[in-house]
């Protein structure tokens, strides 16, 4: 079984579920997630987590991510992309740089309502189960962070931008957003997701390179373990006559370890046993000089 994260490029017309479920057969293991859904049509990173990697789905869920994506101005679909069904179209007066200013004006925080058409749930229902019935709830709105957004370039009344962003932002709202504000609505054309967290584009495998690399023996090098996750962390060895009391995720105090500097009250480390296989992070209180477990990963 792996254990880890690999970066899957998304290509379009999967969903993330669809993902999850070729890489069950390919790699042949049940215990494998995904960090947060991509649309059907979206490409790009999706950061799939394999065997006690899957602990770590939540962390990358709050990574921030950045995106590639375009947006057409003058009309507007009940998906907010111009996969759905067109419900207003009319005559794009503004021009590319008015354009490019509204879009920019949306950089910091602000509200977004999440759209129908999303995998959010409201009394246990998926919001897009409900608008496929026809049916509309209300949803309160969150804030969202756009770190960053760049015009990449305008030809109207088509607009391309590069948007790094807080968890939980739609871009397809976002895009939503844009044309409400220049006043004649807009819906997203194509979405790629460039990163998540550490994980980039450029070092992404898709489904057929990942069955390559398996056949040939070099998939484990693509596979980030899991304290790769955590390399800024200090880590520490647990003294071999206390394997039983790591194993069973107990506390431990410091002169369990082969800790050789001194550690912040607070701080968090890595911990392996002697023979250096990751057990999980811990939390050190400097008064009680003991290290308390914050998220394990025993086999």
């Amino acid at each position: 079984m792996y254990h880890g994260i690999i970066n899957i490029y998304k290509e379009a017309g999967y969903t993330s579920h669809d993902v999850v479920a070729k890489l069950r057969g390919i790699l042949r293991q049940k215990k494998i997630g995904h960090t947060g859904t991509l649309d059907p049509d979206a490409t790009g990173v999706l950061p799939v987590c394999l065997g006690v990697g899957t602990k770590l789905c939540d962390m990358l869920t709050d990574e921030n991510k950045e995106y590639v994506a375009s947006m057409r101005f003058g009309i507007t679909t009940d998906t907010q992309d111009m996969s759905g069904t067109v419900l207003s179209s009319r005559e794009v007066s503004i021009t590319g740089e008015q354009a490019a200013e509204t879009a920019c004006s949306f950089l910091g925080a602000y509200e977004q309502i999440p759209p129908m058409y999303s995998a959010l749930k409201v009394n246990g229902r998926k919001l897009y189960e409900l608008a496929r019935a026809g049916k509309e709830v209300e949803r309160k709105a969150r804030t969202v962070r756009i770190e960053e957004l760049e015009v990449l370039h305008v030809e109207m009344p088509v607009l391309c931008m590069r948007i790094v962003c807080s968890k939980g932002t739609y871009i397809r709202t976002l895009c939503d957003d844009i044309g409400k504000k220049a006043g004649c609505g807009a819906a997203m054309e194509t979405l790629k997701r460039t990163r998540v967290g550490k994980f980039r584009i450029e070092e992404a495998m898709t489904l057929p390179e990942v069955e390559s690399a398996l056949a040939e023996g070099k998939l484990e090098s693509r596979i980030v373990p899991p304290d790769g996750m955590f390399p800024g962390l200090y880590g520490i060895k647990v003294r071999p006559d206390y394997t039983k009391q790591l194993e069973n995720g107990n506390c431990l105090v410091w002169n369990m370890t082969d800790a050789m500097r001194s550690i912040g009250d607070g701080e968090q480390v890595r911990v392996y046993n002697e023979r250096g296989l990751f057990f999980g992070i811990y939390r050190y209180e400097e008064r009680t000089r003991t290290f308390y477990p914050v998220k394990m990963f025993i086999m």
